[in-house]
């Protein structure tokens, strides 16, 4: 088993970059969550809507949730559950989970080529895939009646990275460490 809280840190997030840890690929429909207690990929649940990007999450912090920062990796393959990775921050979906604050950073894989090379911050991000993923947190959880999740808004990277110190900041004053 791996525990990645003792492999690796959250990263140089002066610099707007993040290690990563993938949870569920991209296309998936099984809900794959880290359970940090067991030291484990566990499957939470199937999903009606496939994910419509890799997400995973950043070690060594916690979000609203009580479970360390979601992440939502901007790329246009899928990375295996249990890839672990540098990326860099661009932006920040603000998502209210049933009256929960559960923001979602969203980065690119550093050292990127392509089209993802380019992409600095939210705004580089075409509005169809700004579409496709507030579609998908908006609904993902309807077939499920009650529970409801509501995508806010967006931020750039600077507002990611005040989320992130915050969210280290609360893990190292929990009981997780």
């Amino acid at each position: 088993m791996i525990n990645f809280d003792q492999i690796l840190n959250p990263g140089d997030i002066d610099n707007g970059i993040v290690n990563v840890v993938v949870e569920i690929p991209t296309g998936s429909n099984n809900k794959i969550e880290w359970n940090r207690d067991e030291e484990i990929m566990q499957l939470d649940r199937i999903e009606s809507m496939a994910e419509p990007a890799n997400y995973g999450f950043i070690p060594h912090t916690l979000g609203g949730d009580g479970d360390e920062l979601d992440v939502i990796i901007i790329n246009d393959k899928p990375l295996p559950t249990e890839t672990c990775l540098k990326a860099r921050v661009i932006g920040v979906m603000y998502l209210n989970d049933e009256g929960d604050k559960d923001d979602k950073i969203i980065v690119v894989p550093e050292g990127a080529s392509g089209i993802f090379a380019d992409i600095i911050n939210i705004s580089d991000i075409s509005k169809e895939v700004i579409n496709k993923i507030t579609y998908h947190f908006n609904n993902y959880k309807s077939s499920q009646k009650s529970e409801e999740t509501t995508v806010t808004g967006w931020g750039n990277s600077e507002d990611a990275k005040k989320i992130i110190i915050n969210s280290i900041k609360l893990w190292n004053n929990s009981e997780n460490i």
